[in-house]
């Protein structure tokens, strides 16, 4: 490869690496793959390129995007949605509730919404505290990878807090041990207890 198709090929990747940013934050995309596709397809780029980027490349872009353009209001959203998180975890506190995602990594914004590990015997005594609560949800699913094996579905619950959408994930208890697969890093995904999102909050700047 010459000297000047190795710097096409940087450029045309860097050039979906913002351009997906982009769409994830403007659009409110929140999947890393569906970004890159629509990126591509944008540029005129075909979606087998050997240049489409890496998934951590575009979280990358997209936090420094936030930091550029939504600096005013973004650290405002990602600390209300915190604030909502340890209410719903105090809520599931007997399923030893975990956040994942956005709002723990602080990339969330208006377009987010809050990810919740928990882990009981049942489906059903999850189902059946939010029903006893009051509190209107629907069953869906969501597929990990957990380990090497292929990737599973789980179920979720969906629900609202102040018109905040919240995604609890149940799992068995005893995955409490082993984390899903991060599609961002390949590595076992990031969470956090209730005590370490009271940490964030706690240690936050003010705004």
């Amino acid at each position: 490869m010459g000297r000047g198709t190795g710097m096409k090929s940087w450029q045309q990747r860097e050039r979906i690496v913002q351009t997906a940013a982009r769409i994830m934050a403007e659009e409110g995309v929140k999947d890393y793959f569906s970004a890159k596709q629509k990126a591509a397809d944008r540029l005129g780029v075909s979606r087998n390129s050997p240049n489409l980027p890496r998934n951590a490349e575009i979280e990358a872009a997209l936090a420094a995007y936030q930091r550029l353009f939504r600096a005013d209001t973004q650290p405002l959203q990602l600390r209300r949605m915190r604030e909502i998180a340890c209410e719903a975890m105090h809520f599931f506190r007997s399923f030893h509730p975990r956040l994942v995602g956005p709002v723990l990594s602080g990339l969330a914004d208006g377009h987010s919404e809050i990810t919740l590990h928990l882990f009981a015997e049942s489906l059903e005594l999850v189902a059946l505290h939010l029903a006893d609560a009051g509190i209107p949800h629907h069953l869906e699913e969501r597929r990990f990878r957990v380990g090497v094996r292929e990737p599973r579905p789980f179920p979720m619950l969906r629900f609202l807090v102040d018109g905040t959408p919240i995604a609890a994930v149940v799992f068995d208890v005893a995955a409490i041990r082993q984390a899903p697969v991060s599609p961002t890093t390949g590595r076992p995904m990031e969470r956090a207890s209730l005590a370490r999102v009271q940490d964030l909050l706690s240690t936050a700047i003010a705004v």
